[in-house]
């Protein structure tokens, strides 16, 4: 015969119930918070192994080193895009280029902005394939700082670089011929913050007139 559950015993399995559910939500909250908290140190994680295709930095280029294998050459091609809220025009070098293991290669990318406004601009940027990001070290690049772009203004951009030579040593970059390079330039935060600010007060201006 199967026992009939009490009302206590139903009471005490709702409790349980309840606990769990709460355990679960403080759970999902705590992991959102880690996940909050963990940004800074996955950036770090990123730039160390240089997963997701994000490209490391340098001083300066090694050199090619000795021997048959430092003779390897490999091509470096090159991408633009644009925030479709930045109302500039930016493109990419049109050739690719050719440079030996750890020596150091320049290009140069383009940027016009298009309005009757200033606009601070800032670009992220990374490798494909992404394996290859761990070896591909900027010297000096024009990502490294915040662009200002005067109304009609256009500007040349460098950017220094090279391949780092520990490549030759991992089997797993073997197939790699080709790194492509690639940016995509934002509107700057602080330029929408100013041009907020500054709306009440042309406005103002427009009234008194």
């Amino acid at each position: 015969m199967t026992d009939t559950p009490t009302i206590e015993t139903v009471r005490t399995d709702s409790k349980a119930n309840a606990r769990v559910a709460s355990g679960a939500a403080l759970m999902a909250v705590l992991m959102i918070g880690a996940a909050y908290a963990s940004v800074p140190l996955y950036d770090l994680f990123c730039r160390v192994t240089g997963y997701g295709g994000t490209t490391q930095t340098a001083a300066a280029a090694p050199g090619a080193g000795e021997g048959n294998a430092a003779q390897r050459m490999i091509t470096v091609r090159f991408d633009a895009s644009l925030n479709r809220k930045l109302p500039w025009s930016f493109n990419a070098p049109d050739s690719a280029v050719n440079i030996q293991i750890g020596e150091s290669g320049l290009a140069f990318y383009s940027a016009k902005n298009l309005t009757d406004r200033r606009i601070t601009g800032t670009a992220t940027y990374n490798v494909s394939p992404d394996k290859a990001g761990y070896y591909f070290s900027k010297i000096d690049c024009f990502c490294f700082t915040e662009q200002v772009l005067e109304p009609g203004q256009s500007v040349d951009m460098p950017v220094s670089f090279f391949v780092d030579p520990e490549i030759l040593t991992d089997p797993e970059m073997d197939d790699v011929k080709t790194i492509t390079l690639s940016y995509t330039f934002f509107e700057a935060p602080n330029t929408a913050q100013n041009n907020t600010q500054q709306k009440p007060a042309t406005l103002e201006r427009e009234k008194r007139g």
